[in-house]
C-alpha cells in the first residue's frame, strides 16, 4: 500500500488525490478480482489499475470546465476581503520553497513518462518486463525511457552534487568511490 501511495503521490502531486487514487485502486481491484490471473504479480496488477485510474481522472479534469465561486467574484468587485483569506508568513513560505529535498524536486521535474519508469524501477523495484506490462509499453521503450530518465536526473542533480563537495563526477565508479588507479 505504501508503494502504491508513493507512486500515486508522484503522479498527482497532492496527498488527498493520491489517497483517493489508492482507494479507487483497491475498490476496482476488489470489483474486478475475477480478472486477476492467479499466480501473476499482484503488485504489478495493482499498479496498472492505479495508473489507469490516474489517466481516467486526468481526462475528466481536462474536460471539466473550471468552477468559480460567484460570491468571491462579487466580494472582489466590491473590494471586500475574501472569506477564506488566510495569514501567510512569508518567511515560512520562502523557507519551504528553498529547502526541499533536491532529489525529490529533480524527480518531480521530470516529464511524467520518465518519472513513471524511474519510480517503478528504482523506487518500487519492478523488473523491466513488469514495467512494460504496467505501462503497456514495449520493453525496449521501457529501457530507453529509463536510460533517458536517469541521464535527466543526473543533469538536474549535477549542481547539487558539486555544492555537496563532489568535485569530479566523471571518475566516480558505481557506489561513488574512485578506484585505486584514479587516486
Amino acid at each position: 500500500m505504501d508503494a502504491l501511495k508513493t507512486f500515486a503521490y508522484h503522479l498527482a502531486y497532492n496527498e488527498e488525490d493520491a489517497d483517493d487514487l489508492v482507494q479507487e485502486t483497491y475498490l476496482k481491484a476488489h470489483k474486478f478480482i475475477e480478472n486477476y490471473d492467479t499466480g501473476t504479480n499482484a503488485k504489478a496488477w495493482l499498479f496498472k489499475i492505479l495508473k489507469n485510474a490516474y489517466i481516467n481522472e486526468y481526462r475528466k479534469k481536462v474536460k471539466r470546465p473550471s468552477k468559480v465561486d460567484i460570491d468571491e467574484v462579487i466580494s472582489f468587485k466590491e473590494g471586500e476581503e475574501p472569506k477564506h483569506a488566510a495569514f501567510t508568513d512569508l518567511r515560512l513560505e520562502i523557507f519551504d520553497n528553498t529547502m526541499g529535498d533536491e532529489v525529490t524536486i529533480a524527480l518531480n521535474a521530470l516529464p511524467l513518462e520518465f518519472r513513471e519508469v524511474i519510480l517503478l524501477c528504482d523506487i518500487d523495484s519492478f523488473s523491466y518486463e513488469e514495467i512494460a506490462k504496467i505501462l503497456e509499453l514495449p520493453i525496449g521503450t521501457v529501457r530507453s525511457r529509463l536510460f533517458r530518465a536517469r541521464n535527466m536526473l543526473k543533469d538536474k542533480l549535477k549542481q547539487y552534487a558539486l555544492k555537496m563537495g563532489y568535485k569530479d563526477m566523471r571518475g566516480l565508479k558505481h557506489g561513488g568511490h574512485r578506484s585505486e588507479e584514479e587516486e
